[in-house]
C-alpha cells in the first residue's frame, strides 16, 4: 500500500513538473491569472481536478 502511494505522489510531482519545464513562461502567466482568481473559483478548480482523477483512477482499474 505504501509503495503505491509513494508511486503515485512521485508521478504526481513528474506531471506537476512537466508545464514549468517545458513552458515556463506559459506556466507563469498561468499562474499569475490564478492568483488572481477568488477562493470559490480555485476550490472549483481543486474540486474538478480531484474529480477528474477519482474518474481516472476508477477508469484504470475497472476491478
Amino acid at each position: 500500500m505504501s509503495g503505491n502511494l509513494l508511486n503515485a505522489l512521485a508521478l504526481m510531482l513528474v506531471i506537476e513538473g512537466v508545464l514549468p519545464f517545458l513552458a515556463p513562461a506559459a506556466w507563469r502567466q498561468t499562474f499569475r491569472k490564478m492568483v488572481e482568481f477568488s477562493d470559490g473559483q480555485l476550490r472549483f478548480v481543486g474540486m474538478t481536478s480531484m474529480l477528474g482523477g477519482l474518474l481516472l483512477l476508477y477508469l484504470a482499474n475497472p476491478s
